[in-house]
């Protein structure tokens, strides 16, 4: 097991040398970013869906996935130590009514351990949850009005606990710790009479450092209602929740190069923020809940559909308001709805690996919650994705492709048509066995 960690951590940092993030979404401009963390490759790979649990792969969504039942092949004593890993590759064609761009992004998406302990099970990991990365101009008669910057985002470190009820039903808890920075830069360009930039124009620098905890509540209910086959059925629940920003804000004199597009700080005053009470703020996180069912045969195949409500009219920050206010945004509730399953052709197959290989596919549909110039902002996904066993019969290669729509180009505003490529390693092995002696 020390070995394959080792690869898979080596791995890890040359994905991530070579993978830098160049932009998030336009979107990404808005609140605190675009929702980074969709689900594991496996999730991500059925549409969303997060409502189906096994012993060999980690469900990062509901924490309740943390426990199970002891395996026959161990004696019925012991489950796998699991342990992931993901990154993915995303690339999306942004269309206007006034013209067309792309963008390209790599990032790290998770990793995580789960071991287990009798009736619980525990588990720990980091994920980079939101992401902010945007590059947007307007225009006007005399050419660029104004540029945004924005990088960033929130990360979750994790900590979580999972519980055997019954044979039948399981619960768990997890603990975030939710932390990370957003920080935008607008440049304001200024010209004279005669069409031609001023000597000096002016940018307003903010950084945000946001910290603090939330919980996840998740509870996963399975039985079996003929021979062969088992009914599922899952639920999670985020209560709203707060996390503390503290705040910064430059004014700046900017000297700026046309021919090289590069700006050098001439003069610089900082804003007085507590004169505004917007030194310190809370930024609410909305509350969500997501339930689901689906029916299957275990380790053959599974079906199922699952639906996420997300109140995110309750979503503010005053930094934020302010900072957004010259354009018409709200937010409103927000939901998804995911369907999706796999199919094994035979899982303990000795003659063919392919019939050993989960194909998993699925299809989504959602509502952002967020609503610019009067236009809701709608995200559409469908996918496909494969599992592939990699050196024991418990562990494997995750590869799943997502296509998909975001946006609109209705008032002025950006549709994506996007592709995410993801990728991740599921290793499993046993712990704490008694050698035993001859």
């Amino acid at each position: 097991m020390i070995k394959k960690l080792l690869i898979v951590f080596l791995a890890l940092i040359a994905f991530t040398s070579y993978a830098q993030e160049d932009a998030a979404s336009p979107y990404s401009f808005y609140g605190i970013g675009s929702l980074k963390f969709k689900g594991t490759v496996e999730n991500q790979s059925m549409g969303g869906l997060s409502i189906f649990s096994d012993s060999i792969h980690v469900n990062l969504r509901n924490p309740a996935s943390y426990a199970g039942k002891n395996l026959e092949i161990y004696g019925n004593k012991s489950r796998p130590v699991k342990f992931t890993v993901g990154g993915s590759h995303s690339t999306a064609k942004l269309k206007s009514n006034s013209g067309e761009d792309r963008y390209n992004s790599s990032t790290f998406d998770y990793i995580a351990l789960s071991i287990p302990m009798n009736k619980f099970g525990f588990g720990f990991g980091l994920l980079p949850y939101t992401s902010v990365g945007y590059k947007l101009e307007t225009y006007g008669a005399n050419g660029i009005e104004t540029r945004f910057r924005g990088e960033g985002g929130v990360n979750k470190a994790f900590l979580s606990l999972g519980y055997q009820i019954t044979d039948n039903l399981s619960a768990g808890i997890d603990v975030n710790y939710n932390f990370g920075n957003i920080q935008n830069k607008t440049l304001a360009f200024s010209y004279n009479s005669d069409d031609e930039l001023t000597r000096y124009q002016t940018r307003e620098d903010n950084r945000s450092d946001l910290s603090g905890f939330n919980i996840n509540l998740g509870v996963i209910y399975k039985r079996k209602i003929t021979d062969k086959l088992e009914l599922t059925s899952a639920a999670t629940y985020t209560p709203k929740t707060k996390l503390n920003s503290r705040n910064q804000r430059y004014f700046n004199t900017i000297a700026y190069n046309t021919s090289l597009q590069q700006e050098f700080i001439v003069n610089t005053i900082e804003a007085n923020l507590d004169a505004n009470g917007l030194k310190e703020t809370e930024l609410v996180m909305p509350a969500k809940l997501s339930v689901g069912a689906g029916i299957g045969q275990p380790r053959k195949w599974f079906v199922g559909a699952e639906y996420t409500f997300q109140k995110t009219s309750d979503f503010s920050n005053e930094l934020y308001n302010a900072s957004q206010s010259a354009v018409a945004t709200n937010y409103k509730n927000a939901s998804n709805f995911s369907l999706g399953g796999f199919f094994i052709p035979e899982y303990n197959s000795f003659s063919s690996y392919l019939k050993r290989v989960v194909y998993r596919a699925g299809v989504r549909f959602g509502n952002t919650g967020l609503s610019i110039n009067n236009e809701d902002i709608n995200e559409f996904g469908i996918s496909f994705g494969l599992g592939l066993p990699v050196g024991n019969a418990f562990s494997n290669a995750n590869l799943g492709i997502e296509v998909g729509e975001k946006g609109t180009i209705n008032n002025n505003l950006i549709q994506e048509n996007f592709v995410n490529i993801n990728l991740s390693l599921s290793l499993n092995d046993r712990w704490f066995v008694k050698r035993k002696y001859n």
